[in-house]
């Protein structure tokens, strides 16, 4: 599989990036930090995405029905050098299955997922995933 993404700026304004006609503004100045995503929370994000679409793929793997999932990730950023470390995440499924195989989900999002693999090669990257069971 190949990838492509075309993106673009403008001095001292916004820039934004197109996939399969999409496309996501996000910030490049002081002034768009608190309106608009940084590249570091679409990294992150991507991760999020890459997770989310591998539940949705194990759910028909492994026979299970759910709800929603949602996911919360958190990262440390260094300055010298500048990157992210210590990503973390916590995974929550909501379905009616008490027997859910948590762990055997957790090992195939890992294993499988090609952000979460190309990120671990990087930086280290733990998580748990939880479930909330409804009638």
């Amino acid at each position: 599989m190949n990838y492509q993404v075309n993106a673009s700026s403008t001095a001292k304004d916004a820039a934004s990036f197109t996939i399969k006609g999409g496309n996501t503004e996000f910030g490049i100045t002081p002034e768009d930090a608190e309106t608009l995503p940084n590249p570091a929370e679409l990294f992150l994000g991507s991760l999020s995405a890459c997770m989310l679409k591998n539940v949705e793929r194990f759910s028909q793997m492994m026979h299970f029905k759910y709800s929603k999932a949602t996911i919360t990730i958190e990262a440390k950023r260094t300055e010298k050098p500048p990157q992210l470390e210590n990503i973390k995440y916590r995974l929550t499924i909501y379905n009616d299955d008490a027997k859910l195989n948590l762990p055997l989900l957790k090992k195939n999002l890992e294993r499988f997922g090609t952000i979460y693999n190309t990120i671990k090669l990087a930086t280290s990257i733990t998580g748990e995933i939880n479930q909330e069971l409804y009638v």
